[in-house]
Order: C-alpha cells, then sequence, then structure tokens
C-alpha cells in the first residue's frame, strides 16, 4: 500500500481528526491520527499490519514488542502476520515495564511496533525493556510517523506512512491562543 492509499484509509475512517489536541508528547497539533478507528475493523487491521510485516519478514522475528496501549493491536496484528508472538509493555506507577508474566530473552529477536510515532518517546522506553532483558532489536515500525524525519532509534525503521503535521510546544501554541478547546484523545495521562 502506499501513502496515498493509507492517507484515504485514515480519512475514511474518520481517524484523522482535526481540532486542538495534546498529544502523549505533550506537545499540541490542529490533527490527531486516531489509529483506534481504523483498527476496530479487524480487516482493516489485519491489512494494514500485514503490511508492516512484510517489511520485517526476512529479519525472522521471534517476537513483537509494543507499548500499551496504541500499539496492542498492531502488534497483535504484526504478529500474526509473522507466526511470532505478541506482547506489550504498560506503564506502572508511570514507569514502562513487561507485566502479565511477559518476558524475553537474549534468544528473542523483537520488532518494535507503534501505531503512531511523533517524538518516539514511548518506543525509546520500550527499547529500553528489550535491551533490559538482553533480546536482539532487529527492527522498528509504525502504521503512521508523523516525526518529520527527526528520529534516529540506532535500529532499522520503517513506517506504511510519513504524515507532516505540524506540533507546537505548549507555549507557543497558536490553538491555545486562539482559545480553542484543548482535548487529550491518546492513552497516557500525564
Amino acid at each position: 500500500m502506499d501513502g496515498q492509499e493509507i492517507l484515504k484509509i485514515f480519512k475514511d475512517s474518520k481517524a484523522l481528526l482535526e481540532g486542538h489536541f495534546v498529544l502523549s508528547s505533550g506537545l499540541h497539533s490542529p490533527k490527531y491520527l486516531q489509529c483506534a478507528l481504523l483498527l476496530q475493523n479487524p480487516k482493516m487491521a489485519e491489512k494494514l499490519c500485514t503490511s508492516l510485516a512484510d517489511k520485517f519478514r526476512k529479519e525472522n522475528p521471534s517476537v513483537i514488542v509494543a507499548p500499551a496501549l496504541g500499539g496492542v493491536i498492531v502488534s497483535h496484528e504484526v504478529a500474526r502476520a509473522l507466526g511470532v508472538r505478541s506482547i506489550f509493555t504498560e506503564r506502572e506507577d508511570g514507569k514502562m515495564c513487561l507485566r502479565r508474566g511477559f518476558s524475553l530473552s537474549s534468544a528473542d529477536r523483537a520488532v518494535i511496533v507503534e501505531d503512531v510515532i511523533t517524538t518516539g518517546g514511548s518506543t525509546k522506553e520500550v527499547i529500553d525493556i528489550v535491551k533490559e532483558y538482553g533480546a536482539n532489536i532487529v527492527g522498528i515500525g509504525c502504521i503512521a510517523d508523523r516525526s518529520k524525519g527527526k528520529i534516529d532509534f540506532g535500529f532499522r525503521y520503517e513506517n506504511l506512512i510519513k504524515i507532516d503535521i505540524p506540533t507546537f510546544n505548549p507555549a507557543e501554541c497558536p490553538l491555545c491562543k486562539q482559545g480553542l478547546p484543548l482535548v487529550k484523545p491518546g492513552s497516557r495521562k500525564k
């Protein structure tokens, strides 16, 4: 699938929201990619995540790892397409960790996935966890990259679409200055 087709999917599923949003990074934006609206349709989730999985097939991963909540469905669907297991990290007392009996070992070949990457903060936390367990990171992927090319994870990085959506520091946000109501649609509560 190409970028135009994926952008059309975002628009058709009403997953490209417009307004005044605070992202999990704390930045503000006039647009928000609500991947949950795309991924609520199992056929669409399968289609998108199989495309992402195909980018890592030659790396022979043994596990797909994602941060909760946004990456859970992506991880599951990518893992299903590759025939490997899927695990996720989550926050406990504000710190990202593996729970629920999930584990990794030095024999694991991990691909870390997300729905949307903007600053890469959650992904970097997952990288640290995977390294702590001694697993090998063979790639990082996401459905939508809105980082504007500002991220280097130090590993192979793939996405299905790059979307250039402006972000603003809260102190300099023109949407705040216009008095537009702020919406926090993501899963991380700061």
